[in-house]
């Protein structure tokens, strides 16, 4: 079989943790996180790396959630592709329930994976290009973003480095003035995904079960 990892950079730890050293992984790319942010340039581009992937590999595990622009695209891609089917990468890392219990539980919250909260705040001043500005410090602009948030909520996914990525999340909740709180996250969504694209690939590939 031949397996397309193509994934957000904000799951790769969680991503590799089940494709690492799998001889079926014969192609393995991670996007920037920031793409999200452009839903119409993040679909453009997730459409182009899956054409440039026809007859290399047996199917694609697009490790995305829907983020806003990518409803159907695994119907429509042009090869076998699974993906994350939930609303983004938070849902897919709580499960969509506990993200919905979690947004209603008293004011907004920043929900914080590891994967992003390793670049802690510079990561979320250059994602929103406030570096830019040189009449005041980012952190005047982000505190004005953040206005209205009550709560900066990390989550563990069981990673290597959790302590370290916690540490940013906390450093981010104290810079926002926000409560901080973590979190247990859960991989089953991303390992049944890929378990998923496995079935595929084999009955691509004509493999034994």
């Amino acid at each position: 079989m031949r397996i397309a990892v193509l994934a957000c950079d904000a799951l790769r730890k969680e991503i590799d943790h089940f494709v690492d050293g799998d001889e079926d992984i014969v192609h393995k790319e991670y996007l920037e996180f920031g793409l999200h942010l452009h839903p119409d340039e993040l679909k453009a581009v997730i459409e182009e790396r899956l054409r440039g992937l026809v007859g290399k590999v047996d199917a694609v595990f697009l490790g995305y959630g829907h983020c806003q622009s990518l409803q159907g695209i695994a119907q429509a891609a042009p090869l076998p592709t699974v993906m994350l089917e939930t609303e983004d990468c938070i849902a897919a890392l709580l499960t969509t329930e506990r993200y919905h219990a979690e947004k209603r539980n008293g004011g907004i919250t920043w929900f914080y994976p590891a994967g992003w909260a390793v670049n802690g705040t510079p990561g979320i001043i250059r994602l929103f290009h406030l570096d830019s500005v040189e009449e005041y410090p980012p952190e005047y602009f982000l505190k004005i973003m953040f206005d209205g948030f009550s709560r900066c909520l990390f989550i563990d996914t069981g990673m290597p480095g959790a302590e370290e990525c916690e540490a940013c999340s906390r450093d981010l909740a104290r810079t926002l003035e926000l409560r901080h709180e973590r979190c247990s996250g859960s991989l089953a969504m991303i390992e049944e995904a890929i378990a998923r694209t496995k079935a595929v690939a084999r009955a691509v590939s004509g493999g034994a079960p």
